[in-house]
């Protein structure tokens, strides 16, 4: 009876999570028994910022004198403490919002395990996490989780960027990228070198869905854009298919040869593939410090 009750509990508990957090956490959990912690810098003692004390943390943090000014209490962040954070960013523009099959997972909503994933891993060894453009610091538990989850779960795309736009990061501090990025390869470089300049570590992960790889239509098909970028008719879009690939092929080379001059890496994922194995890369690429 004593085991009933814990599996019923655990089953309650389990049901008011959010899906997305809940595949997740699966996704996560089975990647995890293959890998390792993380290397981590040493320290240093430049001052980087005050940021709000955070529950659960060490009251010996807060910074008395700062905290004196207002009615709340600071925490004196270090440089060296700032660049241990992982920042997170997740495509959700409507671009994302795509599948060439109505039995296959958009791209969204596999960018968003990923994301999820990934912090979830790296929170359990003990990292701080933040998403990019959050104003929340960054954080590691549980609580932190549930909020990433919950902004995915109410985001409005609507607004939403197909590229990161710029943060002041610190220092030799990593960012994981995750998105299509099929925006001007231009827009793509311009955006990845304003962190580089800081000598922040990226790791970009290109997500795809199959029928964008392999263009597999026949005969007329009209092509809607998804971000108002307009139509475009074929007659006969076999008559196309070889130039395309080869374009696409060609714009990956020059993606992945952008990512390689910075001292990044790069990934890519398409949504029929295994969401471990894509997790697995991406969190090896951290471990390694992402220096290739």
């Amino acid at each position: 009876m004593k085991s009933a009750s814990i599996t019923q509990r655990a089953e309650e508990a389990a049901s008011k999570l959010p899906p997305l957090l809940v595949e997740a956490v699966r996704v996560a959990a089975t990647v995890a028994q293959g890998v390792h912690g993380r290397r981590k810098n040493g320290q240093g003692d430049a001052f980087w910022q005050f940021r709000p004390y955070q529950a659960g943390e060490s009251t010996k943090r807060i910074d008395w004198r700062q905290s004196a000014k207002t009615q709340s209490h600071y925490v004196r962040e270090r440089e060296w403490e700032a660049s241990q954070s992982v920042w997170l960013w997740c495509d959700t523009s409507p671009s994302m919002d795509y599948s060439g099959d109505p039995m296959r997972i958009t791209k969204s909503r596999r960018a968003e395990i990923l994301t999820l994933g990934l912090a979830s891993l790296l929170i359990k060894g003990g990292e701080q996490i933040a998403l990019l453009g959050d104003p929340n610091p960054a954080g590691g538990g549980q609580a932190t989780l549930h909020r990433l989850a919950n902004t995915f779960e109410c985001k409005q795309n609507d607004a939403a960027l197909s590229l990161p736009q710029h943060e002041h990061l610190p220092r030799y501090s990593e960012l994981v990228l995750i998105g299509d990025f099929l925006s001007p390869l231009d827009e793509v470089q311009e955006a990845l070198k304003r962190y580089s300049l800081r000598n922040v570590r990226g790791h970009l992960l290109q997500v795809l869905d199959p029928a964008e790889e392999s263009l597999p239509f026949e005969g007329r098909v009209q092509f809607d854009g998804l971000e108002d970028e307009g139509s475009i008719y074929f007659g006969n879009v076999a008559a196309v298919r070889n130039e395309y690939r080869e374009r696409l092929s060609k714009r990956r080379e020059a993606l992945s040869g952008l990512t390689h001059k910075l001292g990044w890496t790069f990934h890519l994922h398409t949504t029929d593939q295994s969401c471990e194995s894509a997790l697995l890369a991406l969190y090896q690429s951290l471990s390694n410090q992402g220096m290739s």
